[in-house]
């Protein structure tokens, strides 16, 4: 196995060339072994989303984990939402096969060491340390095939009322996982739902190669507008992230959403801390501090931060990609449909629109995600040195996986991807002059570096 599998928060690669049927075997033999000599395990839950090389990945998985003498339950197709119940109710850990948002020729292995989210840091090396000594455990593990859609369908509509008023919605399942169970969530409400980008075979036509939120909204602001839509969500390829647009096509963010729902929630909620990942913009944050609040800042990735919601009991947990995680009323699964439906729960609550929701909330001039290309050995050194340009010039940072430099009129957020070989920058400013000028200097110290 290639070492730049192993990333931060999982193991994710090319097919077939980095991430194939030995690997998978190779991983299902590892895991299985390390769960029963160190963490006292005797069995797993295992799912994984509908990429076309997703099924040959699992059997092979299944052979490795048995063949290590763990018992294996495994759920076939789901979302990576519907893994996370699976680990809850099962009061186990587990494995889910899927490259997230990532393009269709990549796949991968989420996988748990604990009862909070999945490996990450350490605990990601340390697999890897395991499985390159090659010592494994021998036995025969039973195999046990269960079905989890129903059961996770009444458990999260069970935690929904919607009100009077019919909405219009349109939903873009980008032909990924949430394909095998969003049609029949939707239809457990009073909603006028049109759906696009609904094929379920698995596949992905050519001018939609990559399930992510960012490709998708494009068409979700053609099909709000045409059909007259009260919102258009959009979830990404394993169903943990969702993306919006208003009444008028609109793109609202993630900020945005979160500050309608923090709204929502503050009064019912005891425990009054909500949780952010660095890359957000501070109008959630200054939003949090208004109500008198308590705003925590998390490292970037949802493994972090779904620990700290789940460790911490945090209501309320975003990440500005689109990771909603609502432990308000129910165990935070990250699920993308049940983030949109809280929203729409909302909506069917008020005489207001989306836009009108939105428009209340304090705007700042920021950038999306800005990526440079790299190398995994460089990106690193080049966030080594800008931090030393930072210290030779005294700019106050915070050090989170990365760095965020905080200025008087914005911030300048960056890091090394933990799940590629890139560098990105975000930045937020008080107004569009002092925004391009922060983007100017970052943009040029990562370029310098990058070409050292």
């Amino acid at each position: 196995m290639v070492d730049n599998i192993f990333r931060e928060y999982d193991i994710r690669g090319k097919v077939p060339k980095e991430i194939n049927k030995d690997v998978a075997y190779k991983v299902g033999l590892g895991y299985g072994s390390y769960l029963q000599e160190f963490l006292n395990q005797k069995a797993c839950v295992i799912s994984h989303d509908n990429r076309l090389s997703s099924d040959e990945l699992n059997k092979h998985l299944i052979k490795g984990l048995l063949e290590s003498g763990i018992n294996v339950i495994d759920y076939g197709l789901t979302t990576t939402p519907m893994h996370y119940y699976a680990r809850y109710i099962n009061k186990l850990f587990g494995i889910m096969i899927t490259a997230s948002h990532n393009p269709k020729d990549e796949n991968g292995f989420k996988f748990s060491f604990d009862e909070y989210a999945n490996a990450r840091g350490i605990m990601v090396k340390d697999l890897k340390t395991y499985i390159d000594n090659g010592v494994f455990l021998k036995g025969k593990g039973t195999l046990e095939k269960k079905d989890i859609k129903e059961d996770y369908i009444n458990y999260l509509i069970s935690h929904l009322k919607m009100g009077k008023k019919k909405i219009k919605v349109v939903v873009d399942p980008a032909n990924g996982a949430t394909t095998c169970i969003c049609k029949d969530i939707f239809a457990k409400f009073n909603l006028d739902v049109v759906y696009i980008n609904d094929k379920s075979d698995g596949s992905f036509p050519n001018h939609h190669p990559d399930p992510s939120i960012e490709e998708n909204l494009t068409m979700l602001k053609e099909k709000v507008l045409e059909v007259k839509a009260d919102i258009g969500v959009s979830f990404d390829g394993d169903g943990d992230r969702v993306g919006f647009v208003d009444e008028k096509g609109n793109v609202v963010s993630t900020e945005e959403y979160a500050i309608i729902i923090l709204r929502n929630i503050i009064d019912k909620v005891k425990n009054k801390k909500f949780l952010y990942d660095a890359k957000c913009s501070d109008n959630f944050k200054d939003e949090i501090i208004r109500l008198k609040a308590t705003p925590v800042i998390c490292r970037t990735g949802s493994s972090y931060t779904q620990e700290k919601v789940l460790r911490e009991n945090i209501p309320f947990g975003i990440q500005q990609v689109g990771h909603i995680s609502l432990n308000d009323r129910l165990y935070s699964t990250e699920s993308a449909i049940y983030a949109s439906l809280r929203l729409i729960e909302i909506l069917t609550k008020t005489d207001k629109s989306l836009s009108e929701l939105t428009k209340t909330v304090q705007k700042y001039c920021n950038t999306p995600e800005l990526k440079y290309a790299s190398s995994d050995t460089l990106k690193v050194e080049v966030i080594n040195k800008i931090k030393k340009y930072c210290d030779d010039k005294e700019y106050k940072y915070i050090e989170i996986d990365g760095l965020k430099v905080i200025f008087k009129n914005g911030w300048a957020y960056v890091r090394s991807s933990n799940t590629g070989p890139n560098i990105t920058l975000r930045c937020e400013a008080n107004n569009k002059d002092d925004l391009n000028n922060l983007v100017k200097l970052f943009e040029t110290l990562i370029n310098v570096y990058n070409n050292d």
